[in-house]
């Protein structure tokens, strides 16, 4: 399975106060996240899997694998409908 990776270009972000922030300016946007987002939200800044943000979260949340993967799931199909993925190599 290829890496998951955000996108570079237009997109900057910052975490204040456990809350994520982050502006698409490609796309006018202002995004905030939940602790889920702020959680997984660096690691797609380097690069990772899908299972290994499931494992995040399951070890920060205490979460069964099939709730980790079904938010994991939903959360990265929420980034690719924005375009906030790089496209698969």
């Amino acid at each position: 399975m290829s890496a998951l990776r955000l996108r570079k270009d237009g997109l900057t972000w910052l975490e204040t106060d456990g809350e994520l922030v982050a502006l698409d300016t490609q796309a006018s946007a202002y995004l905030s996240g939940n602790p889920t987002a702020t959680l997984l939200w660096p690691a797609l800044v380097e690069g990772t899997t899908h299972d290994e943000l499931v494992e995040t979260l399951v070890g920060a949340f205490d979460l069964d694998r099939a709730t980790a993967k079904r938010d994991v799931e939903a959360f990265v199909t929420d980034l690719e409908a924005r375009k906030l993925l790089e496209e698969p190599r």
